[in-house]
């Protein structure tokens, strides 16, 4: 038998049992168990986590767990830098990519309006979500925990807003992508890129009053979507000043 004592700090309990949020957990069990095992078994997703401290002494995920070790486990830290105490993660991801599951379509072109590269398809399942941010370097975004706990996921987020606006300002502020918001630059569509384009080469897919009216024209790399500052773009210049507001 193996007894340790347990706490998660901050936003880890959201994923736990109310009962032990917040608290010492005296935890027993029966098995060798690494750390990770032991922390996913409260269903706090392995990607949520970026310090362990054991004993006052911080390790990684493949640590064993001993009878009377007393572990701290700590989410991503925002305002000061662990890096000299120890980082999960083998480096951090410096220009932000993601790879978003099947269930937060609206977040994906909402994340894209602003620029950012988001893979996603609605036949992604979870093994191809797994395996497309562990080979292509991506952050995952996800509502559901299992998804996070696979193994070969080292970059993960279990997206707590439910409402799509406040689920791309919770992004915003989580991955503290403020300043690396680039509107109007990849297609909502496909997440091409979008270039710029001369109005004779495109003028026979126009309609006739877009013809008339717009000189001014960007056109998706990939799936050749034509993009102009029509009505839409009014509503979605409204929707990006509504985004860059930042919330306490």
């Amino acid at each position: 038998m193996t007894q340790i004592r347990l706490r998660f700090y901050e936003e880890l309990n959201d994923f736990i049992t109310p009962a032990l949020r917040k608290v010492e957990i005296v935890h027993v069990f029966f098995r060798k168990a690494s750390i990770k095992d032991i922390i996913e078994s409260f269903g706090v997703p392995h990607t949520e986590v970026e310090l362990i401290l054991v004993n006052g002494i911080s390790v990684n995920f493949a640590y064993t767990v001993k009878d009377g070790d007393r572990i701290s486990v700590y989410p991503k830290f925002e305002s000061f830098d662990i890096t000299p105490i120890l980082r999960l993660r083998p480096k951090p991801l410096r220009l932000p990519k993601f790879v978003i599951d099947a269930n937060l379509g609206r977040l994906t072109r909402y994340l894209r309006l602003l620029g950012f590269d988001c893979l996603y398809s609605n036949a992604y399942d979870d093994a191809t979500v797994a395996t497309i941010s562990s080979e292509k370097n991506r952050i995952v975004l996800t509502r559901d925990r299992r998804l996070l706990q696979r193994k070969i996921i080292t970059h993960g987020y279990f997206v707590r807003e439910v409402t799509p606006k406040l689920q791309v300002k919770e992004v915003l502020k989580r991955f503290d992508l403020y300043r690396l918001i680039t509107p109007f630059t990849r297609c909502m569509h496909c997440n091409g890129i979008l270039e710029n384009i001369e109005k004779q080469q495109i003028k026979e897919h126009l309609k006739p009053l877009t013809k008339m009216h717009y000189d001014n024209f960007l056109v998706c790399s990939g799936c050749k979507q034509i993009y102009w500052q029509g009505s839409h773009y009014k509503r979605a210049k409204q929707l990006i000043d509504e985004f860059m507001q930042i919330s306490g």
